[in-house]
C-alpha cells in the first residue's frame, strides 16, 4: 500500500521552505533541509518512501492529508449496525446489501421483524452497544436509521485503515434534499455536516468531534473503551470520539458522503439543538476544559474588552505590543515580520467572532439579558445578529437572508439554553467558562518543533 500526502489549504512556507505553518491547532515548525526537501517531494505526488516519522507528525497535525491507494479491509470485514427506534429501516437495509447489518430495535412501538431487540428504550448509546457487540467483524460501521450513504461511501473510509494508528473515519454527514423552508436551511446549517474539509479528529482542533449518525470503528477500539456510555442521551458519540482520541487515530474524510433526513420541522430541529446543547453539561464533567465554549488568549480578550469599553488607542497599543512579542517569537523559527503581522490581525478578528459567536449561542441565556442593558451592550448584539448576514453572503443558502438569520438566532438560542440547563444539572461548568492562554508562558502558536 502505498501512501500520498495532499497539503491542506491553509498550509504555508517561508524561509526557502523549512519554515512551516498550518494545521489545527495552528502550528509552526522548523524543519531540517532534509525535512523540506521530503515535503517538496510529498507536495509535488511522490509516495511516502523515506522520512516516515516527518510525515505522521505533518498529517497528526492536519497540514498534510494522508491518500492510501488501497485498504487491507473491504466491506466482508464489516458490520453495519443500525439503532432504531421507530419504523423498520427497510430501505436503508436494502441499499447495504452485500454488508452485514445488524439492526438493534430500541424498544419500538411496532417490533421491527429480524431485528435484535429491547423490549424497552434504552437510547442510543446502548442500542449501539448491543450492536457493536454481536459483531464478529474488525471493523463496525454506525449508521443512523435514516440517513443514506451514497454511491462509494465506504471505499474512502476503508483506505485510512492502512494506517494502523486509526481507529476510526467518518464520512461526511450532509443533509438530504427537501422542499420546506426548515430543509431549505439544514441544507447548510445542519450540524451533522463537518464541511468539505478532511482533517484529524481531535478536541481544539478545527474537527472537533464526528457523529455516530456515520462512524467507521475498529471493533477492538469499541472493547477497549467499552463502548458508549449508556447513561448519555446526548452527546455520547461525541464522548465515544473524545475517548478514543485519547489513545488513537480519527480522520474526516468528506470524500465520502452519506445523507441524513432533515428534522421533520422547526420545533423538531430546535428540540434537537437544545439536546445537544444539554449533552455539554454531561460532556463537561467527562472531559473538563475540552468541551470550553471558547478558547483564546489574553491579549485577544483585553483588547476586545477595551474596544467594548471605548478605549480604542489603547487596544491598538495592546495590539502592537502583541503583534511586536509574536514577531520576536516567531523570527527564531525563519516567520518573517509580515507573516506575524498577519497573524496578531488574524487572531484579532477570529477572537472577536468567537466572542460574537459565545455571546449569541453558548452563553445567550446570561449575556443577552445583560448586555441589552447598556447602548453598547446593544450595539454587540448588532454585531452578534449581523454575523448572520455575513454567513449567508458567503454560503448564499435558498433561504432570504431576513429568514436565515431568524433561523439562525432561534437555533443558537435553543442551544444556548440547552448549555445552561445541561451545566446546572451536571453542577459543572466547564460548558460555560472560556479556557484563555497566559500572557507570556503559553501561546496558541506553538513553535520551534525541529524535523
Amino acid at each position: 500500500m502505498s501512501l500520498h500526502l495532499e497539503p491542506d489549504p491553509g498550509l504555508q512556507r517561508w524561509d526557502e521552505g523549512r519554515t512551516v505553518a498550518g494545521g489545527s491547532p495552528f502550528r509552526i515548525s522548523r524543519l531540517s533541509p532534509k525535512g523540506s526537501e521530503l515535503l517538496d517531494r510529498w507536495i509535488a505526488g511522490e509516495a511516502v518512501t523515506e522520512g516516515h516519522s516527518l510525515a505522521s507528525r505533518l498529517v497528526r497535525s492536519g497540514a498534510l492529508h494522508p491518500r492510501y491507494d488501497r485498504s487491507p479491509f473491504g466491506p466482508a470485514d464489516v458490520t453495519v449496525v443500525i439503532p432504531v427506534h421507530g419504523p423498520d429501516p427497510a430501505e436503508l437495509r436494502s441499499a447495504l446489501e452485500g454488508l452485514r447489518v445488524i439492526v438493534v430495535d430500541d424498544g419500538s412501538p411496532e417490533p421491527i421483524p429480524g431485528a435484535v431487540r429491547h423490549e424497552t428504550p434504552r437510547g442510543p448509546g446502548a442500542a449501539r452497544n448491543t450492536g457493536w457487540r454481536l459483531a464478529e467483524t474488525p471493523l463496525v460501521c454506525f449508521l443512523d436509521a435514516d440517513t443514506a450513504p451514497q454511491p462509494g461511501w465506504l471505499d474512502p473510509l476503508l483506505k485510512h485503515f492502512a494506517d494502523p494508528e486509526v481507529a476510526a473515519a467518518a464520512p461526511r454527514v450532509r443533509s438530504a434534499p427537501g422542499t420546506s423552508t426548515q430543509a431549505s436551511y439544514e441544507a447548510t446549517e445542519s450540524p451533522l455536516d463537518l464541511g468539505p474539509q478532511p482533517g484529524p479528529v481531535r478536541p481544539g482542533c478545527r474537527i472537533a468531534y464526528v457523529p455516530t449518525a456515520a462512524l467507521l470503528v475498529r471493533t477492538e477500539t469499541l472493547s477497549e473503551l467499552g463502548g458508549f456510555d449508556e447513561s448519555m442521551r446526548f452527546g455520547e458519540d461525541v464522548d465515544l470520539v473524545w475517548r478514543l482520541t485519547e489513545s488513537h487515530q480519527a480522520r474526516y474524510e468528506p470524500e465520502a458522503v452519506v445523507r441524513h433526513a432533515p428534522r421533520t420541522g422547526w420545533p423538531a430541529l430546535l428540540r434537537q439543538r437544545f439536546g445537544y446543547g444539554s449533552s455539554a453539561g454531561p460532556l463537561g464533567s467527562r472531559h473538563g476544559e475540552r468541551v470550553a465554549p471558547v478558547r483564546m488568549s489574553l491579549w485577544s480578550v483585553v483588547t476586545w474588552l477595551l474596544v467594548l469599553l471605548g478605549r480604542t488607542r489603547l487596544a491598538a497599543v495592546v495590539t502592537g505590543a502583541a503583534a511586536f512579542l509574536l514577531a520576536r517569537k516567531l523570527d527564531a523559527v525563519g516567520a518573517p515580520v509580515t507573516a506575524s503581522l498577519k497573524l496578531a490581525v488574524h487572531g484579532n478578528l477570529g477572537a472577536v467572532r468567537l466572542l460574537l459567536q459565545v455571546c449569541g449561542r453558548d452563553w445567550a441565556p446570561l449575556a443577552v439579558p445583560l448586555l441589552l442593558c447598556t447602548r453598547r451592550g446593544r450595539r454587540v448584539l448588532a454585531l452578534v445578529a449581523a454575523r448572520h448576514l455575513l454567513d449567508w453572503h458567503h454560503r448564499r443558502p435558498a433561504l432570504d437572508p431576513l429568514r436565515f438569520a431568524l433561523a439562525r438566532i432561534a437555533e443558537d438560542a435553543a442551544y444556548g439554553c440547552g448549555v445552561l440547563r445541561g451545566a446546572i444539572a451536571a453542577r459543572d461548568g466547564s460548558a460555560l467558562l472560556p479556557v484563555l492562554t497566559d500572557f507570556g508562558g503559553r501561546s496558541s502558536v506553538p513553535v520551534g518543533d525541529r524535523t
